[in-house]
C-alpha cells in the first residue's frame, strides 16, 4: 500500500460522508440507546435521507468539487485522524483542505462501505464503515471510520468524524478466500489486442483489487479498476468496477459448484444503462475460463460472448 504525505492522504480518505466521528467525543455520547439499537421503522425515512447524503458526498468528492464536498459538513464540523492526531475544524477549513487535495494531478476514487447506521435520536445518527481510496497507479488506502451526523434544516450533515487503521479482522478474508486463485498476473491474447490483468489483496486482505488494460498496436486503448469485497449488510460478495471511459459497473458474486456467477448492472459514461452476467470458471492453477451472458444495453438483448481462456502471465 502506498503511503502518502502525512496528514494529506489520511485527511482525504476520511473527509467523506459517513467516514468519521469525533475521537475526543465523550463515550457516553457515542453510545446508542436501546431504542436506537432496535432501529424502529419510524427511522426508515431518516436512514434513506442519510444514505443519500453519503452517496452525494462521495459523488462530490470523486468529482473533485471542494465546495460541494464541504457543504455536506456542519459549519462547525470536526475531523480527527486518531492515528496521527491530525485535526480539522470548521467548514472553511474543510474547503481549504479539499481544494489543496484536488489541486494536484493525482487521480483518486473514493469507495465507501457502510457497515451500520444507528439513530441516537431522530436528528442524530452514528455510522460505522470502511473507506477505500483508490489512486491512479492502482494503489489503495483503507481506513475504518465512525461518523456522527446531525439533521439541520431538513438536511443531514457530518458533524464529527474519526478515522483509524482498519481492525485486524480475518472475517472478510475468509469470505473472499474462495477467490484467492485470482491473485496474480493474467493475460488474454487475441488477434487484435492483448488484455493484461493484475489482481492483488488490499491491506489486511479486506478487499481484492483487480486492474486491467487493453493494449493494441495504437497503445493502451482502455483500462479499469475493480474492487471486490464482502458486503456484511447483504451477506454477499460484491464488486465495483471503474473504467477509463467513465463507466461504472456494480456486481453481485455467487459461487455455484465450480463457477462464480457475477450479476452486473452498469452505467456508461453517456448515462445509458445495461446489465449482464459474467461467469468465471477456474480450470487449473494457471488458467480460468471467462464468458459474458444475458447482455442487455439500452433495452436491447445482445449476443453472448463465448468463453475465452485467461492464462497466468
Amino acid at each position: 500500500m502506498r503511503k502518502h504525505p502525512a496528514n494529506v492522504g489520511v485527511w482525504l480518505i476520511l473527509i467523506i460522508p459517513g467516514l468519521s466521528a469525533l475521537a475526543q467525543e465523550p463515550a457516553a455520547q457515542e453510545q446508542p440507546t436501546a431504542e436506537a439499537e432496535a432501529q424502529p421503522a419510524r427511522f426508515a425515512e431518516e436512514e434513506k435521507a442519510l444514505r443519500e447524503t453519503i452517496a452525494g458526498y462521495v459523488a462530490a468528492f470523486n468529482a473533485r468539487d471542494a465546495e460541494t464536498t464541504a457543504s455536506y459538513w456542519s459549519p462547525d464540523g470536526v475531523y480527527v485522524d486518531k492515528t496521527t492526531g491530525f485535526r480539522v475544524e470548521g467548514r472553511d477549513a474543510m474547503i481549504a483542505g479539499l481544494t489543496g487535495i484536488f489541486s494536484d494531478e493525482t487521480g483518486r476514487q473514493l469507495i465507501v462501505d457502510t457497515e451500520s447506521i444507528q439513530f441516537i435520536s431522530p436528528n442524530v445518527a452514528l455510522e460505522r464503515g470502511i473507506a477505500t481510496v483508490v489512486f491512479d497507479d492502482d494503489t489503495t488506502e483503507v481506513t475504518s471510520y465512525r461518523g456522527i451526523y446531525v439533521e439541520q434544516d431538513g438536511k443531514w450533515l457530518i458533524d464529527r468524524m474519526t478515522e483509524d487503521e482498519p481492525p485486524e479482522d480475518d472475517s472478510r478474508y475468509q469470505q473472499l478466500q474462495d477467490l484467492e486463485w485470482l491473485i496474480g498476473s493474467w493475460v488474454d491474447q487475441t488477434e487484435d489486442a492483448t488484455i493484461r490483468m493484475e489482481c492483488f489483496w488490499t491491506r489486511n486482505r479486506t478487499y481484492i483489487a483487480r486492474t486491467y488494460r487493453v493494449e493494441t498496436e495504437d497503445g493502451v486503448t482502455s483500462s479499469g479498476l475493480q474492487i471486490i469485497g464482502w458486503d456484511p449488510a447483504e451477506q454477499q460478495v460484491r464488486s465495483w468496477l471503474f473504467d477509463s471511459a467513465g463507466g461504472l459497473v456494480e456486481g453481485k458474486w455467487t459461487l455455484d459448484g465450480d463457477r462464480w456467477y457475477v450479476q452486473s448492472v452498469g452505467t456508461l459514461a453517456d448515462g445509458s444503462r445495461g446489465s449482464f452476467t459474467s461467469v468465471f470458471r477456474p480450470i487449473d492453477d494457471n488458467s480460468y475460463g471467462w464468458q459474458k451472458t444475458q447482455r442487455i444495453v439500452g433495452g436491447e438483448l445482445l449476443p453472448n460472448i463465448d468463453e475465452v481462456v485467461i492464462v497466468r502471465e
